[in-house]
């Protein structure tokens, strides 16, 4: 007898407490092993449409809903002795008659009688009966010109294709939240103007199991000890099929480099992690690189491919996983030796000595720091003839011939003082790399896989376009130019990483609602453009399901924030979040404060985020929203979003040339959508008056 699990037993089981999981994974431990032992006290289901639900007791209140067949037991649900029957009575599992694959169909409930109209009906999914009410002012069907036969195609169950045709833009989410997961995607594909993949169609011999939709929900599990791993990781951590929309971008042969971007929340990380796996499994052979631009998200992605791979320890050994600095630390010292590294206190100190040795100048300190850090450095630039003539992209101070000469005297002196003390720059190390490896053709890796590839910087580029030569798929960069908050921006082009042609965007969005997604977009602009002229255009996204709207609140004074926050962080542990499921972010340490003292208020305890990435369970999280990346939470609130504190204050005082001011405002703006977009179904944003301006764009 075959045993398997469903996506929404997972689910089901998060939302339970603690104890209540462990009873549900005893008895679910207890039916694989011996599923007709008399202890397993079954109840027949008689007012479920399918006669194959059976309810299984945990204790005294908690259910376990199974779909027993002959051949084998499923595992569809864990709750509450009401719900657990009462989510049974609406749902049946069947074999979709077009394409074959196994569903569990969601059955909707018809009322005769009109119903006003609820706004509230239209915000919350979960409390959704799928009656046929227009709301007033109904707008044209989205699928109005779509047969039964064509929608069935794309997985739609026959009892939800006239619903469908029927939905308007505004009821669209409401509807397909209902769908099984292929038919969702191909709507949403639709939705936007894009044409879905052909669906896979299975004959009538094969089995529904089988099928590649039917696999993302239903999973067998062959032992008791792949049953306990299963319980152990949400369901995301088991699932080896990719979306359909994100499949073809994982396995696809480009030519050359590639870009995959996307907005927050649409799975750059999950194509990047299954690229990488992808690669190794194609060519058992290969050196396979994972890589990102700092500690905290290398260590967040070598998790997740630990989940993702699995059992497969040998393929997750080819994978290598690491930060870009801490690579070109380890290649630079197995090369050259240890790095004796330039900090940055090191050359300031350099530059002021550069500056009472040559001529007097009227160049500020921040200017010259600024001019030495992006285009001197970045562009490794060694000669006068270089410098003389290089566009110092970003940079709007315009120089002349007589600027340019007394800022090489100081430059070059700040060179030969770096030199004489064997201090490194991070920039001189990449550079001496990428010069290595491209005169000696030798490559530590055969391909690489950049997450987050916004924040890549100008060297640490040049380098791995030189591990990208002579293999045309050699690099693959997943980022968002809307969530770029470290880097200038700069040419990909003139590095040698050309992605003309070769850059594509994901537009569905699986992790945030449409209510916060949509917000969070007024913070950027509907298209950005790289220096290398590739566009990204934001609109068109759109999310796979509802939440209630995002709270925006200015308060009076620090103390009233503090209490709005934690009533609200109150709320939601009440409603049934746990305090892991919860962060907390605010634009720096000195506002930390506010936001340890606002989860104390509402009774709970607080954890500062590390660059380990890790939540702890019982602790709501509480960090900077620099360290929100990579992250997602059920709930987000971004706190002491002031004026002086974001734009940061001390970074506007720094500024010392008219690009740097409007890069501050950028990469700012671009941190507080990064933070927003960390929330998975709530999102509350605080500020005390006078607040900060962006509040006003979320606001309107």
């Amino acid at each position: 007898m075959e045993f398997r699990i469903a996506d929404t037993f997972t689910d089901s089981l998060s939302k339970l407490t603690a104890q209540e999981q462990k009873a549900v994974k005893t008895t679910a431990f207890d039916l694989q092993l011996d599923p007709t032992s008399p202890g397993m006290s079954f109840h027949k289901l008689d007012r479920a449409k399918d006669a194959n639900f059976w309810s299984l007791r945990v204790n005294r209140d908690i259910r376990l809903i199974v779909h027993k067949t002959a051949s084998g037991l499923l595992l569809c649900y864990a709750g509450h002795h009401d719900p657990a029957y009462k989510w049974a009575e609406r749902r049946r599992i069947e074999r979709h008659p077009t394409t074959g694959a196994m569903q569990l169909v969601v059955i909707p409930e018809r009322e005769e009688t009109a119903v006003p109209y609820d706004a509230a009906f239209y915000l919350a999914p979960e409390s959704f009966s799928a009656r046929r009410v227009a709301p007033p002012h109904q707008k044209p069907p989205v699928f109005g010109n779509l047969r039964k036969g064509e929608l069935m195609a794309f997985g739609v169950p026959a009892d939800w294709v006239d619903d469908v045709r029927k939905a308007d833009e505004d009821g669209l989410l409401d509807i397909i939240a209902h769908l099984p997961q292929e038919a969702q995607e191909a709507l949403l594909k639709l939705a936007v103007g894009e044409r879905p993949e052909p669906p896979v169609v299975a004959t009538a011999s094969e089995d529904p199991f089988q099928h590649p939709d039917a696999q993302r929900r239903f999973r067998l599990l062959d032992n008791a000890e792949e049953l306990h791993r299963a319980l152990d990781y949400p369901w995301e951590k088991w699932t080896v099929f990719l979306h359909p929309t994100q499949r073809a971008f994982v396995e696809r042969d480009y030519g050359g480099p590639v870009r995959i971007s996307g907005s927050a929340g649409t799975g750059k990380t999950v194509v990047a992690l299954h690229r990488a796996a992808f690669l190794a499994r194609q060519h058992p052979e290969a050196r396979i690189l994972l890589t990102t631009f700092s500690r905290t998200l290398a260590n967040a992605l070598r998790i997740k491919l630990d989940r993702l791979v699995g059992a497969q320890t040998s393929l997750g050994q080819r994978i290598a996983v690491h930060p870009i600095a801490g690579l070109g630390h380890d290649l630079y010292a197995g090369l050259f030796g240890p790095p004796n590294m330039a900090t940055s206190s090191a050359v300031r100190s350099a530059m002021e000595a550069a500056c009472e040795r040559v001529e007097p100048h009227d160049f500020s300190l921040p200017f010259l720091m600024a001019e030495w850090r992006d285009v001197v450095d970045a562009w490794q630039i060694t000669t006068w003839d270089d410098y003389r003539d290089v566009q110092r992209l970003g940079r709007r101070t315009r120089l002349g011939i007589k600027q340019r000469q007394a800022l090489w005297a100081i430059f070059e002196d700040v060179r030969a003082h770096l030199a004489k003390r064997n201090l490194v720059t991070w920039a001189g190390l990449f550079g001496r790399l990428a010069d290595h490896y491209r005169s000696s053709r030798e490559r530590p890796f055969d391909y690489a896989v950049v997450d987050e590839a916004q924040d890549i910087g100008i060297a640490e580029m040049k380098f791995l376009a030189v591990l990208g030569e002579g293999r045309a798929d050699a690099l693959f960069l997943a980022g968002d130019l809307g969530q770029r908050i470290f880097q200038q921006p700069f040419s990909w082009k003139s590095l040698g990483v050309d992605i003309r042609g070769r850059s594509h965007t994901l537009r569905v969005n699986y992790r945030t609602s449409h209510q916060i997604r949509s917000q969070a977009d007024r913070l950027l602009p509907a298209e950005i453009t790289d220096v290398d002229g590739t566009i990204e255009k934001r609109g068109g996204t759109v999310s796979v399901f509802n939440g209630p709207p995002p709270l925006v609140r200015v308060c009076g004074d620090s103390l009233e924030e503090q209490g709005i926050v934690a009533d609200w962080i109150g709320k939601r542990l009440a409603e049934g979040l746990l305090p892991q499921e919860i962060g907390v972010f605010v634009r720096s340490a000195d506002q930390l404060k506010r936001a340890r003292a606002a989860v104390k208020s509402a009774g709970a305890q607080s954890v500062d985020l590390t660059d380990k990435m890790e939540t702890i369970a019982g602790q709501v999280a509480v960090g900077t929203m620099h360290l929100a990346k990579g992250l997602e939470f059920r709930a987000v609130v971004v706190m002491a979003c002031d004026d002086e504190v974001l734009p940061l204050q001390s970074r506007m005082d720094a500024v010392s040339d008219e690009s740097d001011l409007e890069e501050v405002y950028d990469t700012e703006r671009h941190l507080l959508y990064v933070a927003c977009t960390r929330a998975r179904d709530h999102l509350l944003v605080t500020g005390v008056e006078p607040a900060a301006e962006f509040l006003d764009d979320l606001l309107r």
